[in-house]
């Protein structure tokens, strides 16, 4: 630094000028170095930078928005899939990642290299629905698990094979070609969805394999994230897409009834099947708060059920810590009341009971 400035005082006008700014430069990147935390990330007492699940990114905006007017903290959601979430979340780039599947083993080890232990904290509970563009049918269709599978496997190819037609007695189905859309990024829309397929058909489990963010699709073409998915299902006749049923009823996209084991024939927007399902899973869910609601026991439990986690460090920064475990108690408790306008339903008040114990493990750097 000695030998700069004595450049700086040396010289023509015009480089002293240049010599200065530059000096200035300096002065002021290590200032924000040293107001930032020496680049830790991911937000501060007044801002929480966080993204994730875009399945959950309707709820997270209007979260947002009533918390910052409520508390004057502002939470900058960036959305990207549920990978992406778990990703930056890793890195340190976002205070909290939102994930609509459960990290699973090796993200949990590359965290735990990173910076330690993570905790899931269930968030809310939505519905994926079987969206398609068949604007000559008025009536919902009628889909089971294992002709789902059969779509998305490439074995049935058009609107009025008989697996369909015999489902939907009544409705004259046309001669015309699914496409297949779904999503071209990693997503826990994709985990759940795959999940219900797998659930539901042996030859799914067999070619394409376990539920996971990102699998090898036997048919069909991506589109990235939910809004993706309804944009081309919505701009493409035939199309068929698997997308949460807020996005298919805001861009009023069609969707159709799928049947639950207890053979039940229920729609993604009735909100007591997804609350249903969360009831009948409540007493099997694990220390760690990680479950799935996907085929849910009871006649009324819609059975593509999805719930969205927020993942976070257990040790957070401490000019961060007490502003996320505020957020995170706000939205499983006052938050919660926002939800069903959404089209999402409350977590049971069980679960949320083992939040609050969950949360009191976050401790600061």
């Amino acid at each position: 630094m000695t030998s700069f400035l004595t450049k700086l005082r040396g010289g023509s006008v015009s480089r002293r000028l240049a010599l200065a700014g530059m000096a200035g430069f300096m002065v002021l990147g290590a200032v924000l170095l040293f107001q930032t935390g020496c680049g830790s990330g991911g937000g501060s007492a007044k801002e929480l930078v966080a993204g994730g699940s875009t399945f959950v990114d309707p709820m997270m905006r209007e979260w947002a928005r009533i918390y910052d007017k409520e508390k004057g903290v502002k939470v900058d959601y960036k959305g990207g899939g549920s990978g992406k979430g778990i990703e930056q979340m890793t890195e340190g780039t976002y205070a909290f990642g939102c994930t609509d599947a459960p990290m699973n083993e090796k993200e949990l080890e590359a965290a735990k290299k990173k910076n330690g232990a993570v905790i899931h904290i269930p968030l809310v509970i939505g519905s994926i629905a079987p969206a398609y563009n068949l604007k000559e049918i008025r009536e919902p269709i009628k889909f089971t698990g294992p002709v789902l599978a059969d779509i998305y496997l490439g074995k049935i190819t058009k609107w009025n094979d008989k697996a369909l037609t015999e489902l939907n007695k009544g409705l004259d189905l046309p001669d015309k070609t699914i496409k297949v859309v779904r999503r071209s990024e990693p997503s826990g829309t994709t985990f759940a969805w795959t999940s219900f397929l797998g659930g539901n058909s042996e030859d799914w489990k067999a070619k394409v394999g376990p539920p996971a963010k990102e699998v090898k699709w036997p048919v069909g073409g991506g589109a990235k994230g939910t809004d993706g998915v309804a944009n081309e299902v919505t701009a493409t006749d035939g199309a068929i897409g698997y997308i949460e049923v807020l996005y298919a009823l805001n861009k009023n996209i069609q969707f159709g009834s799928v049947r639950n084991p207890a053979g039940k024939d229920i729609k993604a927007d009735d909100l007591e099947g997804m609350t249903a399902a969360a009831d009948a899973m409540l007493k099997d869910i694990p220390d760690d708060l990680t479950f799935s609601l996907i085929n849910a026991p009871g006649e009324k439990s819609y059975p593509i059920c999805a719930v969205t986690w927020a993942v976070f460090y257990e040790k957070q920064p401490a000019s961060r810590k007490d502003t996320l475990v505020d957020l995170m108690r706000w939205v499983t408790h006052d938050g919660q009341k926002e939800a069903p306008p959404l089209h999402y339903a409350m977590l049971p008040k069980g679960l949320v009971d083992r939040i609050d114990k969950k949360l009191d493990l976050v401790k600061a750097e």
